[in-house]
């Protein structure tokens, strides 16, 4: 099915193409190939309003996921209907993650990919709030950019590295 790429801020460029070919790899190694996925591209501004209103903590942050499913942590939606196949939407905070980029002096797009990927796992029902939690969502991510590392010959690792 579909990755829908929209690019709702101005302050940065981002490579929709190679964006969009990693989350079609990270989504087919979650096994959730079948189904469609947004990813949004969005302003400090906007991530901030949606972080206040969502999480109740008005500040910008790197990514926050919106499932169209609520499923337990590893399992894939069973939908009814065709509209079902759905994953849901990714909002990733991209003067955030630039940012972010500037302090430690990683690539853009390898933290895009792999905040892509952190998101994702998000829609699956992974959560890192504890660390059983922490350390299944981290192994997961681990596995799924394994893959994007296998395929694109990069050296991705997981956002939750170090968490707890």
């Amino acid at each position: 099915m579909s990755v829908v790429l929209r690019n709702a801020q101005r302050a940065l460029s981002v490579r929709r193409a190679p964006l969009r070919r990693a989350v079609c790899v990270l989504r087919a190694a979650l096994g959730a190939s079948r189904f469609d996925v947004g990813l949004v591209c969005a302003s400090n501004a906007l991530m901030q309003r949606l972080n206040g209103v969502y999480r109740h903590c008005p500040e910008p942050t790197d990514v926050l996921s919106f499932p169209f499913h609520q499923v337990a942590a590893g399992e894939l939606p069973r939908p009814c209907c065709r509209s079902e196949y759905n994953l849901g939407d990714i909002f990733l905070g991209v003067e955030y993650i630039h940012q972010q980029c500037r302090e430690t002096g990683e690539d853009f797009d390898d933290v895009l990919a792999v905040t892509a990927a952190h998101g994702l796992c998000h829609l699956l029902g992974y959560r890192h709030d504890t660390k059983p939690e922490w350390e299944q969502m981290y192994q997961k991510e681990a596995q799924i950019l394994e893959e994007l590392n296998r395929i694109t010959g990069s050296r991705l690792r997981p956002l939750t590295a170090g968490l707890f």
